[in-house]
Parts: structure tokens; sequence; C-alpha cells
């Protein structure tokens, strides 16, 4: 069973079509890479994948359930549980350090304090980040950053992680760790990726690379 089965989804704003029936399916354990010229509707299309944004017309399924169903609390609780995020501007809170921002989402979906502290530092030392978990973000570097929001994607075990140009703001360096970084988690975890990215080198790494022109997939 796919873990996200998107089916004819179209997309107005007022009389804007962004996105014109499209269809796709991903799989579970495959890294999927989407790319396109910049307003072709990758980011819309992601959006409306981790339920951020609800489609004018179709249908999205994540793990067989129709979230077009689910009212807006479940949809949270759902969204929370199922669905991680990884952004291009990390969006880390700057007053808590690495180690609370990952709890973040363990908080909100209920699990104890103690629980999720233990499981925060097991990701952050996975992801080698065990020498700074007391540091806030002003006090890491911009690789740091953006894999203490990895880990913050991880800490619920979610179906799926969906990423928005994650690698867009990194130097050459920190950009092949993050990459390499993605397919790591898979092999080891078995973890889902899709990822929009304008990046070339991460386009050719994936499993399978979607192209979306002008709403629609090429």
């Amino acid at each position: 069973m796919p873990i996200i089965e998107a089916i004819h989804i179209s997309k107005f704003f007022g009389a804007l079509q962004v996105l014109k029936g499209i269809s796709v399916s991903i799989q579970p354990g495959e890294i999927v890479t989407i790319v396109g010229a910049s307003g072709a509707g990758k980011t819309t299309f992601l959006q409306i994948a981790g339920t951020l944004l609800k489609p004018s017309q179709g249908t999205v399924k994540i793990n067989g359930a129709d979230i077009g169903q689910l009212k807006d609390k479940e949809l949270a609780r759902f969204r929370n549980k199922h669905i991680g995020f990884v952004f291009q501007f990390h969006h880390l809170l700057p007053e808590f350090t690495a180690l609370e921002n990952v709890c973040i989402p363990a908080f909100i979906a209920g699990i104890s304090r103690s629980e999720a502290m233990r499981k925060a530092k097991e990701i952050l030392e996975f992801l080698t980040l065990g020498n700074r978990l007391h540091h806030k973000p002003a006090e890491l570097s911009g690789g740091e950053q953006q894999r203490v929001a990895v880990a913050r994607a991880l800490i619920n075990n979610p179906d799926v992680i969906l990423a928005d140009e994650p690698s867009g703001n990194l130097d050459s360096h920190n950009k092949k760790e993050l990459h390499e970084l993605f397919f790591t988690l898979r092999n080891r975890f078995n973890q889902t990726f899709v990822i929009v990215t304008h990046d070339n080198e991460l386009a050719r790494m994936s499993d399978r690379t979607i192209t979306m022109h002008d709403g629609l997939l090429v």
C-alpha cells in the first residue's frame, strides 16, 4: 500500500489554478524528489500531501486514510503523528536548545517529558549532535541547525518526511552531508522522503524524480 496516494489533485487560488489534476503514489521506503521551475506547483503539492493545505478537488490518502474526511483537530493530530517536515529555513525556536526544539512535536503528541527527552537525545546523538544538545540555534552552524530540524521531524516516528528545499541554504559540504543523511535514515529505518528540490545532485541520487511544469506532471 502506498504511504501517500494523491488522486486527481487540483488547487485553485481564486481564479488561478496552480495544480491541474495530478496523481502521485509514494511507496514505503522511497526517496522521491520533485523538481521543476519556480511556480510549477511543487510546494503547493507538498503542502497538500502534508495536510497543511486542502485541495480544491481530488483525494489524498496517507497510509490508506482519506485525510479529507478528518475534521481540523483530527487532522492536526494525524499530521503530528504521521508526517515530519523539514523546511529550507529550519524554523527552530531561538529561545530553546537543540534538545528542546526536537522534543516539541513529542510534547504536542502527549509523550511524557522524560520519554521525549530520552528519545530526542538518542536521535541527536545518532545525527552526531550529542555534544550540541544544550546549544541554542544561534550557537549552531547552518548544517547543525538543519540536522536538528531533521531530528525534530523524526521524533514521532512519522510515516513520511516531507522536505521543501532542505539544503537550499547550505554550503556544498553541509548540503552533501544532509543528502547522505536522508539515505542513511532510509537504509536504517526504512524512512520515506518526499523532497522538493532545485538540487540536481540530490535529484540524481533519489530513487525517483517527479518533474512538474505549470501544475502538471511531466
